[in-house]
């Protein structure tokens, strides 16, 4: 598994050829870029150009997480700035707006050479039906056919809403035909999904066995961190480093190493734990050397 971090984890700062240095000596072969204004200003052409000219000087792979953020409020952003961009909302306006948003996101990739983008579908009081499957489609359809002229791959990542579960994405695939489009496989989000019941000889299955089950072979991207999971008392996407949590990580090594293809692994950690880009460095080591201590 190629191994990869997040700019998640510097989220509230500026994105620089500095930091991204940083990502490369914690062992970052791979390196996704959050696309906020406020961290990577993909609308500011200088910007994207600094970034661009680091990763052509630079062997590691670039993939790009979709805006999650408007860019009006993006300005004002902090740490408790929730989500707001939802390709599906009700309102078509709103629909258009967060649609015209990811592709100015989308478009640095005329520079930095994105091989995939990861996309959200939904906020977290969306349900699913018919109206939603048709304007997931629509989304995805309008997308890829801005990306892939761009070289890029679009990969739907499991989230903790009623349309974006895993069955709900792989039917979504397959009723679009969209035989491009991938899955970003989200462990924090999966370890927050209820068991499965037993059922006659089969035994429960807890969220990241069903997300591994449902997207198969698909799964371009993991996106690794770790949570409490499903505790009454917790139910928070803390995106802490692997081993702080309950994600049983011998068991994810395990489903990785079954699939014919192994996907790329990014590290997406919160950018709350007040760590310097030098303790980045030390946790980011330490992550991948559990994760290679689980596989044996």
């Amino acid at each position: 598994m190629q191994q990869g971090i997040s700019t998640h984890v510097f989220l509230a700062q500026r994105l620089t050829p500095g930091l991204l240095e940083a990502l490369k000596r914690g062992g970052a072969q791979a390196i996704e870029i959050f696309a906020a204004r406020h961290h990577f200003d993909y609308s500011d052409r200088a910007a994207v150009r600094e970034i661009a000219n680091w990763f052509r000087s630079n062997e590691v792979t670039a993939s790009l997480h979709m805006p999650l953020f408007n860019s009006d409020d993006d300005s004002n952003w902090s740490r408790h700035t929730a989500p707001a961009l939802n390709l599906i909302d009700l309102n078509k306006s709103t629909r258009i707006e967060a649609m015209d948003e990811v592709k100015r996101a989308l478009e640095s990739a005329e520079q930095v050479p994105f091989r995939s983008c990861v996309i959200h579908l939904g906020l977290k009081d969306d349900h699913w039906d018919t109206r939603s499957l048709d304007d997931s489609m629509t989304a995805i359809e309008h997308l890829k056919a801005f990306a892939s002229p761009l070289g890029m791959q679009l990969l739907l990542e499991n989230l903790n809403n009623d349309v974006a579960t895993p069955a709900h994405l792989v039917e979504i695939v397959r009723a679009g035909h969209f035989d491009n489009v991938g899955f970003c496989l989200d462990t924090g989000h999966a370890n927050l999904v209820e068991p499965l019941p037993e059922t006659g000889d089969h035994a429960a299955k807890d969220g990241i066995a069903q997300a591994f089950e449902a997207f198969g072979d698909r799964i371009a991207e993991l996106h690794l961190h770790d949570n409490f999971g499903v505790r009454p008392e917790n139910g928070k996407d803390e995106h802490f480093w692997p081993g702080n949590g309950t994600v049983e990580w011998n068991r994810v090594v395990k489903y990785i190493s079954a699939l014919k293809r192994l996907p790329v692994g990014i590290l997406e950690i919160t950018h709350e734990l007040g760590q310097d880009a030098k303790q980045i460095e030390v946790e980011s080591r330490a992550a991948w050397k559990l994760l290679e201590a689980a596989a044996n």
